[in-house]
C-alpha cells in the first residue's frame, strides 16, 4: 500500500492565498489535523452508530453514501486503521467497486445528539474477507449486527483525521420509527421510480406549464 502524505492540496493553498486565509489555515493544520487517531478520536468513533463516506472511481466520478449499525460498528483496529463491514444490499457495490479502482476514501462521523461535533477521517482503503479480518483481529464481535453476516470488510489506513466544527450541526433525538410509516409510502425499490400520481405534476413540469401560460 502506497503512503499518502497528509499535506494540504495545491487547490487549498491557492484559495487560501486568494482569500487571505493562509494564517488561519496553518493554525488549523498545526493544531487539528493528525496523521493518527488520538485517544479522544478513538473513543468518539466507538460511540458512533453512523458514518457518511465518499469514494471515487479512476475517472474521478464520486459516490457518497451512508453506513449505520450498533455503536462501534466501525472498529478501531489501531491508531491508524479502521474497519467497517459490508453487508448484502442491493448488489450494486458502488463504494466497494470504486475502492477496487481508486483506494482513496473519506469518512465523516457526526454526533447529532450529545456533543454536536464531527470527525473527518481520510485515508487509503482495501477490501478483505470476513475470515481475513477475524484471523488478524479475533476480538472483533461476531454479532455486531445480529442476523447479518459481512460479505466483506473495508479497511482504512488513515492519513489524516480532523474535527468538523459544531456550527450548524442540528440536534437530533433518537426515536423509534412511527408505527405504520412504511405502509404509507412506496417500497424502497419503487420510491424514486414510480410515476407521479394523477393530478400531481412534478415540480419541473408545473414550472414549465406555468411559464407557458404567461407567454
Amino acid at each position: 500500500m502506497s503512503h499518502i502524505d497528509a499535506t494540504p492540496s495545491q487547490g487549498e493553498r491557492l484559495l487560501q492565498t486568494h482569500l487571505g486565509t493562509s494564517e488561519r489555515a496553518d493554525a488549523f493544520y498545526d493544531r487539528q489535523v493528525h496523521p493518527y487517531l488520538t485517544e479522544a478520536m478513538r473513543d468518539f468513533i466507538g460511540r458512533q452508530s453512523m458514518v457518511f463516506l465518499s469514494t471515487a472511481d479512476t475517472r474521478g466520478h464520486c459516490d457518497a453514501t451512508f453506513r449505520a449499525g450498533p455503536p462501534g460498528f466501525v472498529s478501531v483496529l489501531d491508531d491508524r486503521t479502521l474497519g467497517y463491514p459490508e453487508y448484502r444490499g442491493n448488489g450494486v457495490l458502488a463504494s466497494a467497486g470504486n475502492i477496487t479502482e481508486n483506494p482513496h476514501i473519506g469518512l465523516l462521523f457526526m454526533d447529532f445528539t450529545r456533543d454536536h461535533i464531527g470527525l473527518h477521517v481520510n485515508g487509503h482503503a482495501q477490501l478483505v474477507s470476513d475470515h481475513e479480518l477475524r484471523a488478524a483481529h479475533p476480538w472483533i464481535p461476531a454479532d455486531s449486527a445480529p442476523g447479518r453476516q459481512p460479505v466483506l470488510w473495508t479497511l482504512v489506513t488513515l492519513h489524516e483525521a480532523y474535527v468538523h466544527c459544531s456550527k450548524n450541526i442540528p440536534h437530533l433525538e433518537p426515536a423509534p420509527r412511527p408505527l405504520g410509516l412504511a405502509r404509507t409510502r412506496p417500497k424502497d425499490a419503487d420510491y424514486f421510480t414510480n410515476p407521479q400520481p394523477h393530478g400531481r405534476p412534478s415540480a419541473a413540469r408545473s414550472s414549465v406549464e406555468g411559464a407557458q401560460r404567461l407567454l
